[in-house]
């Protein structure tokens, strides 16, 4: 029994040994098929099995390690992409049967698979990703993993002037031209674009339908407007359509890049244009205007801008109203508004009109106080005596200070009822305290009228009294025209003595009579009270017989003619004996 036993041990030990055996065989044949298996110039797919300070080793099945320079490992960051354990695809380049050392390269893997990919995304008319890193002639290089070429002219849809500004950004393209010997690409943007242009035009017709209401980006800001990109199709946002209210430019309301809700006013499709609005997302707010400032009611607003005939005042945002220079005040005559408010200025208005159509509201200032216009007349009625200062001195008139804000007109023709006045200022100066007689209160036009000369009785309401036809006067020669000589027979009473009347005998010239300053004798031949106006005679004053100052006068203007003399006595003498 314990031989059998023994025997049958034996005969165990034996199999399990040459099972070992065969195994290992097994094992030897295994790892050479692999070895052999492996052909230079493919890719194949490794496993990392260690990690050292310069290189990565990669175990692909052969008696040894193949190793990648580290750097190849990194991704852009710098930063090591793998760990031990990691499947890598590695491109063979060299085996040694001999010693079983394998040379590979990881980039030409990566360069190889990338042209796969782009080979297959070529076929199947897909898009791929790609980064702009330079420009070049007639366009620029997108990096897809290997370097490709863009066309200018498949950059945008329209032309592009500024290349710089795509450099460093990535984009989809879509591959035109594939070849891979010659390591030629040529990709484009145009058919997404176009794509997308596409799309949004059918987005926009069927926002259009509804509210008509977009979300955008601020692409770009103008002096007049703003270009929205609505997701490929740009929109103009005019600056008169951003706010209701006043801007000044557009940065006031917008920033680039902002993204924003407008409203599509109009779309040419055929030319691609869309016009925006932003002000349109908000109701109007002159729609209810008229309920929400009613005539004679007050409120407070900010004045938004003065020009030379009032300020515009802003009553809520986009609603503004007028104060014209004649409604800020009932005293003041402001030459310029300016001088009464200044923009920023809070004021409290009344409305005296609006008009919602045309958009228009009319305010008034000066109704916030009591018309002085209202008393003025019963305070000084018609033939009221005042005094007051001169406040200005015109070519027209002077204005006399009556009461805070009023001033009284005297009238250049009612200074005086004698004396001819060319200019106030000959008589008044700014300041001067003058009495002056109330003539008339126009309260509709805001007129006060004065009168100087109505304090004294009216010299010609005697003139025709004491100067009958037939008085013999004397005065100065006060001025000597073509026509005629003007004598003064009283302060501010002047006669005047018509060419024809200055001697019986012929005078060509009033000048070859008399001059400025001498004294004249002369007869009144008519008074015209109404046009204030006296006629007077030298020639009648020769018939009545007044000889000797005639002669007298006619000596001192050394009249050349020897007997002058005789012949105005014998004519003088005729005259007398005739009549």
């Amino acid at each position: 029994m314990e031989n059998l036993e023994t025997q049958t041990n034996h005969n165990r030990m034996e199999e399990e040994s040459d099972r070992e055996v065969s195994n290992e065989e097994d094992f030897a044949e295994l790892v050479e098929s692999s070895f052999h298996s492996i052909q230079e110039g493919e890719v194949v797919t490794g496993t990392v099995v260690q990690i050292t300070p310069e290189f990565v080793m990669v175990d692909v099945g052969s008696k040894a390690e193949g190793q990648i320079p580290l750097d190849e490992c990194l991704d852009e960051g710098g930063r090591l992409s793998m760990k031990v354990g990691d499947p890598i695809q590695v491109f063979l380049e060299d085996t040694d049967e001999s010693s079983g050392q394998v040379k590979i390269s990881k980039t030409k893997a990566d360069k190889i698979r990338i042209w796969e990919q782009i080979a297959e995304t070529c076929e199947s008319r897909k898009t791929i990703t790609g980064k702009v890193i330079n420009r070049v002639k007639g366009g620029l290089q997108v990096d897809i993993g290997v370097p490709a070429f863009l066309p200018g002219s498949q950059v945008e849809l329209r032309s592009v002037r500024n290349f710089d500004k795509y450099i460093g950004q990535s984009f989809e393209f879509v591959i035109l031209k594939c070849n891979r010997r010659r390591g030629n690409i040529v990709l484009s943007r145009k058919p997404l674009l176009e794509s997308v242009r596409d799309r949004k035009k059918n987005e926009i017709m069927a926002a259009m339908q509804g509210d008509g209401v977009l979300t955008g980006k601020v692409k770009n800001i103008t002096d007049y407007g703003a270009f929205v990109d609505l997701g490929g199709i740009d929109g103009l946002l005019h600056i008169t359509d951003m706010s209701w209210g006043r801007i000044n430019h557009p940065t006031d309301v917008l920033k680039v890049g902002e993204n924003i809700r407008v409203k599509v006013l109009k779309f040419d499709q055929d030319k691609g244009r869309v016009s925006l609005g932003l002000k349109q997302i908000e109701p109007d707010p002159w729609e209810n205007a008229d309920e929400k400032y009613p005539v004679d009611s007050r409120c407070v607003g900010k004045v938004m801008s003065i020009t030379d005939y009032g300020a515009f005042v802003e009553l809520q945002t986009g609603v503004e109203g007028l104060v014209h220079i004649s409604e800020m005040s009932w005293s003041k005559k402001p030459r310029h508004p300016s001088k009464i408010v200044q923009v920023g200025d809070e004021v409290e208005v009344v409305v005296l009109s609006v008009d919602k159509e045309q958009k228009r509201i009319s305010l008034g200032m000066k109704q916030l106080m009591p018309n002085p216009w209202d008393v003025i007349a019963e305070r000084y009625p018609v033939g009221t005596k005042i005094e007051g200062k001169i406040r200005n001195v015109t070519d027209f008139g002077i204005f006399v200070g009556i009461d805070e804000g009023i001033d009284g007109l005297v009238h250049i023709s009612d200074i005086s009822w004698t004396q001819r006045i060319r200019h106030p200022s000959e008589l008044y100066k700014k300041g001067q305290t003058v009495q002056a007689v109330v003539l008339n209160i126009d309260k509709e036009n805001e007129r006060f009228s004065l009168g100087i000369k109505q304090m004294f009785d009216d010299p010609w309401e005697t003139i025709p009294d004491r100067y009958s036809p037939g008085t013999k006067v004397q005065g100065k020669v006060t001025s000597v025209t073509d026509f005629g000589v003007f004598l003064e027979i009283e302060q501010g009473i002047e006669g005047m003595i018509h060419v024809s009347e200055l001697s019986k005998e012929r005078v060509n010239s009033p000048h070859d009579f008399t001059k400025e300053g001498e004294q004249l004798s002369a007869v009144v031949l008519k008074v015209n009270k109404k046009d204030k106006k006296i006629a007077l005679s030298v020639k009648s004053l020769e018939k009545a017989g007044d000889y000797d100052q005639v002669k007298g006068y006619l000596n001192s203007q050394e009249v050349v003619a020897s007997n002058l003399g005789d012949l105005l006595k014998e004519n003088l003498g005729t005259s007398l004996g005739k009549d």
